[in-house]
């Protein structure tokens, strides 16, 4: 059978010729342009439906100046990315967002330092109309080079670099770690618990950092205790091997606040391992209410983040940003942490 191709697609003149109206009208009304009335409008968008006109994109991003796509980029390697809730729930936010608003999501990994100047250089090339980073160290090149390319930016997270905080321009949204931090630690005191450890994230992420000064916060007074302090790296294995030093440690813990649910799978799973029964010996509490905390056995009392409001969030302050920078909105967005009770802390 001989498929005959039609290579011949609708124009913008075809288009106009249709909606009985000028080229520079269709072009106005197919690129969101004002000043034409809506009857006008409508029989455009209608002519455009009849004819199945698809616009040239690089044409449009001549009238534009925009590319009708955004980079996420999530400075973490890829077996990570992929292995923790919590990146995907945020791109589902983020993901909808940008659908709603008929932009292209391109994502972007950092999966070692090699990838950095290669991320660089797409941004600079004025590839996407502006970016969304989460997941970064405080030593990452990135925003820097976006901040040089002229790119609208939104961060995942507090930004955590020096002189970020002094910085109009740095646009981020987070939710309030310390607050959760302090809630998830008085939870643990009013339940009757006093050796009370922590397992971190990196602390040259400012999520790890701002739930470690939480722990602090809530502890009774005097109570701070260097060995009760393990680095899980925001990972399951970490988790499980800071679940091991802090037990070596000190033995006589009978609380663990673990600052991911993710690390909390694996000190659960060395707790069973090392004969301590939870919460009946050991009572622990995570950090993100990730579908898998209410399947753990016992179901894990945890803090809860809206991590995919906080993608959605993201995306439209950046999309709001790209559309009138003179108009772009708050330059931070902090949502509440809630702390979730359930069997894991007693």
């Amino acid at each position: 059978m001989v498929v005959e191709r039609n290579d011949r697609r609708p124009t913008l003149e075809a288009v106009a010729a249709r909606a009985g109206v000028s080229r520079a009208t269709v072009s106005r009304v197919v690129n969101g342009g004002a000043g034409v009335r809506p009857a006008v409008r409508e029989r455009v968008a209608r002519a455009v439906a009849e004819l199945g006109y698809v616009p040239n994109s690089a044409a449009r991003s001549l009238v534009t100046r925009r590319t009708g796509a955004v980079a996420v980029i999530i400075g973490e390697p890829e077996e990570r990315v992929f292995s923790d809730p919590f990146f995907g729930r945020q791109l589902r936010g983020i993901g909808r967002e940008l659908a709603a608003a008929d932009t292209q999501l391109l994502l972007l990994l950092v999966e070692s330092r090699a990838d950095r100047p290669r991320i660089g250089r797409y941004l600079a090339a004025g590839h996407v109309d502006g970016a969304l980073m989460f997941s970064l160290h405080h030593d990452d090149p990135l925003p820097s080079v976006a901040a040089r390319a002229g790119l609208p930016v939104v961060y995942g997270g507090r930004p955590g670099w020096a002189g970020a905080a002094d910085d109009p321009g740095v646009r981020y949204v987070d939710t309030d770690n310390r607050d959760g931090a302090r809630q998830a630690v008085r939870h643990l005191r009013e339940r009757g618990r006093r050796a009370i450890a922590v397992i971190t994230g990196p602390p040259d992420q400012t999520s790890a950092a701002d739930r470690l000064a939480g722990y602090r916060d809530a502890l009774a007074p005097g109570a701070a205790d260097p060995r009760l302090v393990a680095d899980g790296r925001f990972t399951a294995d970490g988790g499980e091997a800071a679940m091991d030093r802090l037990l070596d440690a000190a033995p006589e813990l009978d609380a663990v606040f673990v600052c991911s649910d993710l690390m909390a799978s694996g000190a659960l799973r060395t707790l069973r391992e090392r004969g301590r029964r939870v919460p009946e010996d050991v009572a622990v509490v995570g950090y993100d209410d990730l579908e898998p905390a209410a399947w753990t056995d016992p179901p894990l009392t945890t803090v809860r983040q809206d991590v995919t409001e906080m993608g959605r969030l993201m995306a439209r302050m950046l999309l709001r940003e790209v559309a009138d920078p003179q108009d772009a909105g708050p330059a931070a967005v902090v949502t509440p942490a809630t702390l979730v009770v359930r069997g894991s802390s007693g």
